[in-house]
């Protein structure tokens, strides 16, 4: 398994819209996509390109959704994950697994379009981990 090129940094906030105006005000971001929907994921998501990467934002869909818990504790928002691209997701998956590491759920599509699954943190040094696929159209 290689391990490819960071892909984007998970940011939960309580408003996508709030944050698009401070990476647009303050930082300049030029690129911010739409914001949209993943109910089967219960989130709402943008992302702002960067020169070398992008900032995913991510804003829960309602009470059940996993941001909405860890805005609970951190109310204002902040790092949620960092995501790393591989070659091919089920071969990263057996990799991970057979050196001891907590994956969580089986692959599923994230909202790249492409396959995603996360890494429990506390076999990443404390940072819940997404694995993603590299994008075809990315080659």
């Amino acid at each position: 398994m290689k391990l490819g090129r960071l892909n984007h940094v998970g940011v939960a906030t309580p408003s996508i819209d709030q944050s698009i105006a401070t990476y647009r005000d303050l930082l300049g971001a030029e690129v911010i996509g739409a914001p949209f929907e993943l109910p089967a994921q219960g989130v709402r998501v943008c992302f702002v390109d960067t020169p070398n990467s992008q900032i995913e934002l991510i804003e829960p869909l309602g009470e059940t959704s996993p941001i909405a818990k860890f805005l609970e504790n951190n109310p204002l928002g902040g790092q949620h994950h960092v995501c790393y691209e591989v070659p091919d997701i089920h071969e990263a998956k057996a990799w991970f697994e057979a050196k001891g590491a907590r994956v969580l759920g089986e692959p599923r599509i994230g909202a790249h379009g492409t396959p995603i699954f996360f890494i429990h943190p506390k076999d990443m040094g404390g940072v819940l981990t997404e694995i993603m696929e590299t994008p075809k159209a990315a080659h």
